[in-house]
């Protein structure tokens, strides 16, 4: 029975490697294929949709042609796409993670458009990352809080849009979201204050604040005194917020509480 359980695992892997150099082979040969493309079944799609978002070969042209009702995970900082693209997504009703971060440069086309299409489309996201869509604001943050409830991550690092009213819609719908991050924002105290406060306030482990410079002590006091879970916390480049808590950072640290914190006494 093992000798036979060998060989079949033997050819498992013959077979999948096989199906990975046919998914390499139609990703490099696209404009051949391309009408051959949409009639894939979900398995193969999802390989070749992982395989073109490595690649950076996603675009505004292409997207429907690879999606499917049933894709649940869309990697995209690759992507060279636009609210276009996230247009498309009107059929993917499963869709829970989406990655549109920019790595180097400023996203400029995405906007609060696209983004509330995406809202709109997909009831189910639990992460949204927008790291540095430059031109998202707060009506698109407002699409995601009231219609993704089930949001547990959401980036919108160097989203220079982005304003108190954001973080007020998320703290007041999204009870499960437990990493954000809004560095490099807009936002001020009374944002933060929202958010902490909120029905995420308990569930809360995760949030960067880094570079935001309206933010005070006030800022620091809510996000310690609300959020019981919190564990990482970045918050330098903040030149507003004192020294004045220092000593309870020091004694979440002892205590294990905290994992990795960042700030800056000016």
């Amino acid at each position: 029975m093992s000798r036979l359980s060998g060989d079949w695992d033997g050819a498992g892997n013959k077979i999948e490697l096989l199906l990975d150099l046919c998914i390499r082979c139609l990703r490099k040969n696209l404009p051949r294929y391309a009408a051959d493309i949409k009639s894939l079944p979900p398995n193969i799609k999802d390989k070749l949709i992982k395989s073109m978002s490595l690649q950076g070969q996603i675009t505004d042209s292409n997207i429907s042609e690879v999606l499917h009702p049933a894709v649940e995970s869309l990697d995209l900082r690759n992507c060279h796409i636009s609210d276009n693209a996230l247009l498309q997504l009107c059929n993917c009703k499963q869709l829970k993670n989406i990655n549109l971060n920019s790595c180097e440069e400023k996203r400029s086309g995405i906007t609060s458009e696209g983004v509330t299409a995406l809202a709109l489309s997909c009831p189910y996201l639990c992460e949204a990352s927008f790291k540095r869509c430059c031109n998202i604001t707060d009506s698109g943050v407002l699409a995601l809080a009231l219609n993704c409830q089930f949001l547990q991550i959401v980036n919108l690092g160097s989203c220079s849009g982005i304003m108190d009213a954001s973080l007020q819609a998320l703290g007041k719908n999204c009870k499960f979201l437990h990493s954000v991050d809004f560095s490099s924002t807009q936002v001020t105290d009374d944002g933060v204050v929202a958010l902490v406060s909120g029905t995420c306030s308990k569930n809360l482990k995760e949030i960067n604040m880094e570079c935001c410079v309206n933010l005070t002590d006030v800022a620091m006091e809510a996000v310690l005194t609300s959020c019981p879970k919190i564990n990482i916390f970045l918050f330098h480049g903040c030149p507003l917020i004192t020294d004045r808590f220092r000593d309870v950072l020091d004694q979440l640290i002892i205590s294990n509480k905290i994992k990795h914190i960042t700030w800056t006494v000016y």
